[in-house]
């Protein structure tokens, strides 16, 4: 059992799966890998056949991996390996289904179902996705595996290679909604499940083998990932109603839509070296706040934006009409968040930094819990409740509605 998980952290298995699809490391000082030939010797290691892709690979000395850092982010020179791509068109899918899992895809995607579909929809993701992420950033501080190495690995994203690896947090954000938005859509629109249950296994596969393609994770860590996310929607699944119904109906639902995810935020485990794990998952916290409490007070106000007839409603009939005034509210609403999220942030930094007397050149107090945890948290909850309460009704107001 211990050799096979062994295997499955391999960094050289994410690297043969790379240059299966056409990703190839190009080592320092080589001037392209066709001026290399098949057999010959490496200045660190030996080429040799892939069995599985009939492709070269390299095999590195155990030495080697003094010349990089210890979670496996080549410093060498100040530089990163360079890499070759073989199949761009591939190499693009990749690129894509990674970034669904990046902020920017959140801060669409998900608001766009609440003005566009079904805001029960909205709340519903967002819900699973916080639980999911939540206990996924927390296990990769508690356990500290690292990322797989580079060398062998080309690693294509900067910004969280600081993080550890297990489990893959884009993996069980990926199965959470897909599989959310599977078993929770057929009691709000008419569609045909199995075509659903293709599209939900299809997008989480893109997503998981992308997160081994960029070499940002081993085949272990995103196992790990799909594994630990189906048994939270497993256990959660009973309860998705009666959460639902306290969420909207309890007068304590605002205060405890608050005071949670920001106790969540503060009490997140002590980093032994920054990354961006702690401000990620205030992130999702100060989100989740603002969406809960926003959905709360629809329900006191008496308008939920929620679908009047008859559940399920059909899917809505794509015409002109529709999709115009569906993708106007799209940019409308996609301005309104990133304004807001750009405005209170910059307000929020400005008070924080005069409260610890921080000059407004240093960059790096952003990393400071008592900075990064109450500016991002107060910037997110902003843009949740900016989205769950506001944009709607200037669509009505705008007659998009």
């Amino acid at each position: 059992m211990l050799e096979l998980l062994a295997y499955l952290q391999d960094s050289e298995l994410v690297a043969r799966f790379q240059r299966c699809c056409g990703l190839y490391l190009i080592r320092e000082g080589a001037e392209s890998h066709h001026n290399m030939s098949r057999n010959q010797t490496c200045r660190t290691g030996t080429a040799h056949k892939d069995e599985a892709c009939g492709q070269p690979r390299q095999r590195f000395d155990n030495n080697s991996n003094a010349e990089y850092k210890e979670n496996g982010h080549c410093v060498k020179n100040g530089r990163r390996p360079e890499y070759e791509v073989r199949t761009p068109l591939l190499h693009l899918l990749f690129l894509f289904s990674s970034g669904l899992g990046h902020e920017v895809f959140y801060i669409s995607c998900l608001p766009w179902l609440h003005w566009n579909l079904d805001p029960f929809l909205c709340r519903r993701l967002v819900n699973m996705w916080t639980v999911v992420m939540y206990v996924g950033q927390v296990l990769k501080d508690l356990l500290k595996l690292p990322r797989p190495l580079s060398p062998p690995v080309v690693k294509l994203e900067k910004r969280v290679v600081a993080e550890y690896g297990l489990p893959s947090t884009h993996a069980m954000a990926a199965t959470a909604i897909s599989f959310t938005f599977l078993y929770s859509a057929p009691s709000r629109i008419q569609f045909p499940f199995e075509v659903g249950l293709i599209i939900a296994v299809t997008l989480s596969s893109l997503v998981c083998l992308s997160r081994i393609y960029t070499g940002m994770h081993s085949v272990l860590d995103v196992i790990c990932g799909l594994f630990i996310s189906s048994c939270i929607l497993f256990v959660t699944y009973p309860f998705w109603d009666t959460f639902d119904h306290y969420q909207l109906t309890s007068p304590f639902s605002p205060v405890f839509g608050i005071s949670l995810p920001l106790l969540l935020s503060y009490t997140y485990p002590k980093l032994d070296h920054y990354s961006t794990t702690r401000g990620d998952t205030t992130t999702i916290l100060g989100v989740c706040a603002g969406c809960s409490v926003g959905y709360w007070f629809n329900v006191q106000l008496g308008e939920t934006f929620e679908p009047k007839e008859a559940l399920p409603v059909p899917l809505p009939e794509i015409t002109t009409t529709s999709f115009t005034y569906g993708t106007v509210r799209f940019v409308l609403g996609v301005l309104a968040l990133v304004g807001t999220r750009q405005l209170v942030k910059m307000f929020s930094l400005h008070v924080l930094y005069w409260i610890y007397k921080v000059p407004k050149s240093d960059l790096n107090a952003r990393k400071r819990k008592e900075i990064e945890v109450p500016y991002k948290f107060v910037t997110y909850t902003s843009v949740g409740l900016v989205n769950s309460i506001l944009v709607n009704r200037a669509f009505v107001y705008m007659g998009l509605l």
